[in-house]
């Protein structure tokens, strides 16, 4: 097991349309909790806000949930969208977290809102210059992770001390820069914006600068995977991410939709080119050609590890999907890029 490729889930509790949070949020902890059994290094929910299909919007709530319904599996955001937020409130928060939950809790930290502009400004966040202050932000964390220094006055307490992982994510080079800069490890969000995945990959490994956190280069992408016994099976599954990225982009948000039988009866030819460029690193199908994508990416990236997100309308087919997944990503090898 030493030589094998981690394996990760991000999760952003997809209300699917019918039901509602609780059945969300509840059908994310028992997710982890197979995940936990199946073998996944980390199990990640990321920052949404004023979306009505994700309820991962109180992502420090919802890691504690996780988090308290499991026992090994790493917990932590993919991430906290670090604009919204006083560094010293979410220094508090994932301090508290580290306190119960001891060597299991990390933070992956983003650049964007996660949100639209006006749901922004409710979030009590001064936005201008937001972006510009990401870079102290995150020193700002780290500062409140270390050990309390002689005549600090502002501490983080619970916080000070427990040194909680921070990850940086992106979807473009400015967050492979910076990652490098800081000595961090990196995943890029390629489930959605695949464009700058290699580019950001290579930029992260050439710009890297050992850390006292981290000695050599460690990213990760992120893959959608819908896994079933056929391919056809899991085609039809994976209609429901491509009617909610089209959906997206008509500004026609909603709760997670059941699967269709054609998907072109849902859109018109360029949706579906536009949605399949969104969704291009994927993994769709049974076993063997899940296995087959994911080492074509991990090959092409040169990645350490892979973090899976799957958008899948029925619960059941979702966990048989994570656990087809983990079986396929147990018969990876690294590539020669690392």
């Amino acid at each position: 097991m030493a030589n094998c490729v981690p394996y990760s889930i991000l999760d952003i509790s997809p209300i699917p349309e019918g039901f509602t949070a609780a059945d969300a949020l509840r059908n994310s902890l028992d997710v982890a909790q197979h995940a936990e059994a199946l073998g996944y290094t980390r199990y990640w929910v990321a920052e949404h806000h004023n979306m009505t299909g994700n309820a991962s919007s109180a992502t420090a709530v919802l890691i504690a949930y996780i988090a308290g319904g499991t026992k090994t599996i790493r917990v932590g955001s993919g991430g906290v969208m670090l604009p919204n937020h006083a560094p010293l409130v979410i220094a508090e928060q994932f301090g508290t977290l580290a306190a119960i939950y001891p060597s299991r809790i990390e933070l992956g930290l983003g650049r964007a809102p996660g949100t639209d502009q006006m749901t922004a400004r409710a979030l009590r966040r001064d936005l201008l210059g937001s972006d510009d202050r990401f870079p102290q932000d995150v020193r700002e964390l780290q500062h409140y992770f270390g050990p309390i220094q002689v005549g600090q006055t502002v501490r983080a307490i619970p916080g000070a001390d427990t040194e909680v992982p921070i990850w940086i994510l992106g979807s473009s080079l400015y967050g492979a820069q910076l990652a490098a800069h800081f000595g961090l490890p990196y995943a890029f969000a390629s489930h959605f914006a695949p464009e700058q995945l290699l580019d950001a990959m290579s930029t992260y490994r050439e710009l890297f600068k050992p850390s006292d956190k981290l000695a050599k280069p460690y990213c990760a992408f992120l893959m959608n995977v819908v896994a079933a016994d056929t391919d056809e099976e899991a085609a039809h599954l994976f209609t429901t991410l491509q009617q909610n990225v089209i959906r997206m982009r008509r500004n026609t948000r909603g709760q997670l939709p059941p699967p269709i039988e054609d998907i072109d009866d849902f859109c018109e030819p360029h949706e579906k080119i536009t949605a399949a460029h969104a969704l291009h690193c994927s993994a769709v199908g049974s076993l063997q050609t899940v296995r087959k994508e994911m080492q074509y990416w991990l090959d092409q990236t040169g990645a350490n590890e892979i973090i899976i997100t799957g958008q899948i309308y029925d619960h059941q087919a979702r966990l048989k999907s994570f656990k087809i997944a983990a079986e396929a990503a147990k018969g990876l090898r690294f590539s020669s890029l690392i």
